[in-house]
């Protein structure tokens, strides 16, 4: 390439830039354009490039947009498509970047950066996880997302980075149940209240919420003065958790009510027994 030509090139991403400037008012509102003016794809792309590196991201996402709309089969509109939706996330647009990386696998499922896309998707919906407090429907999406990362490319570092993040989620999903059930204790209902413990130790048994849940349970029993049902959930938290503090609650608990959990889980019973106690408990 000669000097004349780079002049040249430089000379009219300057343009560019300006009439960029004047179309976006300096980052722009969502849905707008750059004033069009026929270029490269190359260097429409590297100017978005450093706009992103200098956390422009809604100017970012313009150019690589402008990328698409002027050279709409080249393998730079490919790029910049993916990178759009990773400007987009940047920028907390996270339907946005959704929508693209969508778009991204419908036209290039096969694409090496096909599981980039997978994961841009799972981890719009994992940075949008609230509180325990509130609805989990983006919890729930995130779990989805992040498993399907695992399942397609389980040997990517995508997926070591999914299973880290998706414990995270159950734990979180867990804990949301956790807090509706402690929420139904206080309310004094207990049957309600024992069906979220429930789902705690059968849906996310690897999750930190389990020892209280069960605790939980144990009270919940006692509540109702079903003494038994109380006896056999500790059996299985002193068996599963010797050393927790959830069952040392739930020993002193039961120990006012004539129940000694040291000879439940001491009898000699082999493991299956408590195996299958637990399966039918939860």
């Amino acid at each position: 390439m000669t000097s004349t030509l780079i002049k040249g090139l430089l000379a009219l991403s300057a343009v560019m830039v300006l009439s960029a400037c004047s179309t976006l008012g300096i980052g722009g509102d969502r849905g707008e354009r750059l004033a069009y003016i026929e270029r490269p794809a190359e260097l429409i792309y590297n100017e978005a490039v450093e706009r992103l590196e200098k956390g422009r991201w809604d100017e970012a996402k313009l150019f690589f947009e402008e990328v698409e709309r002027q050279h709409p089969f080249s393998e730079w509109a490919r790029r910049a498509l993916l990178m759009s939706s990773y400007a987009s996330y940047r920028a907390a647009d996270y339907e946005d970047s959704i929508a693209t990386a969508q778009r991204y696998i419908g036209l290039h499922p096969g694409s090496d950066s096909a599981p980039y896309a997978y994961y841009l998707i799972a981890i719009n919906f994992y940075d949008q996880i609230y509180d325990v407090g509130r609805d989990q429907e983006t919890t729930v999406n995130a779990a989805s997302a992040l498993q399907q990362v695992v399942r397609r490319y389980p040997e990517s570092d995508y997926a070591r980075d999914a299973r880290l993040k998706l414990e995270l989620t159950q734990d979180h999903l867990a804990g949301k149940e956790m807090s509706v059930g402690r929420f139904y204790l206080r309310q004094n209902q207990p049957l309600a209240a024992i069906i979220r413990f429930k789902n705690v130790v059968r849906d996310y048994d690897t999750t930190s919420q389990v020892e209280e849940a069960m605790h939980r349970m144990v009270e919940a029993y006692v509540t109702l003065g079903v003494i038994e049902e109380a006896r056999k959930v500790g059996s299985v938290l002193g068996y599963n958790y010797p050393q927790s503090e959830w069952y040392a609650d739930s020993y002193a608990l039961l120990a006012e009510y004539g129940v000694d959990l040291d000879d439940e889980i001491t009898k000699p019973r082999d493991r299956g027994y408590f195996e299958r106690l637990r399966d039918r408990l939860f």
